[in-house]
């Protein structure tokens, strides 16, 4: 079961209320390239590609968390909601070797949650492009996938089998590739230039100075 995309979007607007922060625009432009990407791909749903993108975060409305807790709260609140398909994403989304993350025993019982359920999920497409619009959209855009990688690393460091989830993003990538019949790029307004931006890596308190930031870079 899935929310409207009004529900959805309601949704974002309380979750940044409660946690201002650039992962409400993160989430809005992820669910816009899944929604241009299955709009090139017949037998996918942009509707729900859309709506499972917007919410795909939708943990972090309990705060500044670290990764497993905003799984752990995003598949909580949305199966509190009914919505098992948004819940089912906030599992897979962060997990690109899926079973393969998962090669010790967690002690948080958190995280014990997490496992049980992806060492029993096999990912379909919805998982798949989820999984790869979130390594293509940022706060202020789009970008090409090397780029979010960097992103990514200048925020949290270089962590074990990091390149090994960069290389199942690109399998995926080109497998979208090949069912559009051109690059996933041509779906994702404005990423050339955008992936020209340089902004600093966010932080909590960072509002204004991203802005500040984008506007430099901008005006280079």
């Amino acid at each position: 079961m899935l929310p409207t995309v009004e529900q959805a979007l309601c949704e974002l607007k309380l979750a940044e209320e409660l946690n201002p922060g650039p992962w409400v625009q993160h989430s809005i432009h992820v669910g816009i390239a899944a929604r241009n990407i299955a709009k090139k791909i017949p037998r996918m749903n942009p509707e729900k590609a859309y709506i499972v993108g917007l919410l795909h975060d939708i943990g972090r409305r309990v705060g500044i968390v670290d990764i497993p807790t905003h799984i752990y709260e995003g598949y909580r609140y949305c199966m509190e909601k009914g919505w098992d398909e948004c819940a089912r994403i906030c599992m897979t989304h962060s997990y690109l070797r899926m079973q393969d993350e998962f090669t010790h025993e967690p002690e948080d019982e958190k995280e014990k949650v997490i496992k049980a359920y992806i060492m029993h999920c096999q990912t379909d497409d919805y998982d798949r492009l989820i999984q790869l619009c979130d390594s293509v959209a940022v706060d202020y855009g789009f970008v090409i996938l090397e780029k979010r990688f960097v992103d990514v690393t200048r925020r949290y460091g270089i962590m074990e089998d990091y390149i090994k989830g960069w290389d199942v993003a690109f399998e995926i990538k080109e497998a979208f590739e090949k069912e559009m019949g051109c690059s996933i790029y041509d779906a994702l307004p404005d990423v050339g230039r955008t992936s020209l931006l340089t902004p600093k890596p966010w932080t909590p308190g960072d509002k204004e100075k991203r802005k500040n930031t984008e506007k430099e870079d901008h005006a280079q």
